[in-house]
């Protein structure tokens, strides 16, 4: 199964950023998701900007996809606000393809094979429950005059999508259009998670919900803790940045990891500055 990572880097520069960086736990699983899945027997590639593609590239990194490094992110429209939206590049990267493919989260490492995915019309990371800080109502979005929201069932949970996989190629134009259209109809937010959230994971629902097509996921609610068959480092990265002792063992036993189960990249990390600390350990 064919799969993509993203790297968007409009946001990290609207946030403030000089030159672009990304951190050594970042570049560390990054490495990983894409090696375990072809490991697995997948094919992966990193769909980037300019800026993204020649920073990987600068650091030797290229190989990690053998789908190479493919360029079409610095089409995004500018009418996406990169600060409130900041996963956006992905849903963009996910559409510029040509056939089903995974979108996967470069914090997402999936242990086990996905053989089966082709037997459902979409498969997520796990549903999400209805907190009203995240996943607010209606009432609660600022929209610019002339924008309605469609007919949608907002009592569907959501669908974290670090992991994602639709089948039927009309239902993701579909779903990644209705994105679109909310993402440059929003005028105006407070809160850096909602308006993405509600974009991305929350309308995957309700498109799927008005298009009767069913969502698997990887792991049920009652099972987010358990890290044998998925890993998401999302909810974990507060601690990595805080706790300097936290993200040495992190980054210390990804290191041990990729240089026993993918010797051949091993020489890959004596390219990368960021983590030369954790190599030379």
């Amino acid at each position: 199964m064919k799969a993509i990572h993203s790297l968007w880097t409009r946001p990290f520069f609207v946030r403030g950023g000089a030159e672009f960086a990304m951190e050594d736990f970042e570049l560390l699983t990054m490495m990983l998701s894409a090696l375990v899945w072809r490991k697995n027997g997948g094919s992966i590639k990193m769909v980037a900007d300019r800026t993204g593609a020649e920073y990987l590239r600068q650091r030797g990194l290229e190989p990690v996809w053998d789908g190479g490094i493919e360029e079409g992110l610095d089409d995004v429209p500018r009418e996406i606000d990169p600060f409130l939206f900041w996963a956006g590049g992905k849903l963009w990267a996910l559409n510029s393809q040509p056939e089903p493919v995974c979108m996967i989260d470069t914090d997402m490492i999936v242990w086990r094979g996905c053989a089966d995915l082709e037997k459902f019309d979409i498969v997520a990371a796990h549903r999400e429950e209805l907190a009203p800080d995240i996943y607010p109502e209606e009432d609660y979005f600022r929209m610019r005059e002339g924008y309605v929201f469609p007919d949608w069932d907002w009592t569907v949970k959501p669908c974290n999508t670090a992991f994602l996989y639709i089948k039927d190629m009309d239902f993701r134009r579909y779903y990644v259009e209705r994105s679109l259209d909310f993402m440059k109809n929003l005028k105006e937010d407070t809160s850096v998670v909602v308006p993405m959230v509600f974009a991305e994971q929350r309308l995957l629902s309700m498109c799927a919900a008005r298009r009767g097509k069913e969502i698997r996921t990887l792991l049920s609610l009652d099972r987010l803790r358990d890290q044998r068959d998925v890993t998401h480092v999302w909810g974990h990265k507060s601690r990595l940045r805080s706790d300097p002792a936290v993200r040495g063992e992190f980054c210390g036993r990804c290191v041990s990891r990729l240089r026993r189960d993918f010797p051949e990249y091993a020489a890959i990390l004596d390219k990368v500055p960021e983590l030369l600390p954790h190599v030379w350990q």
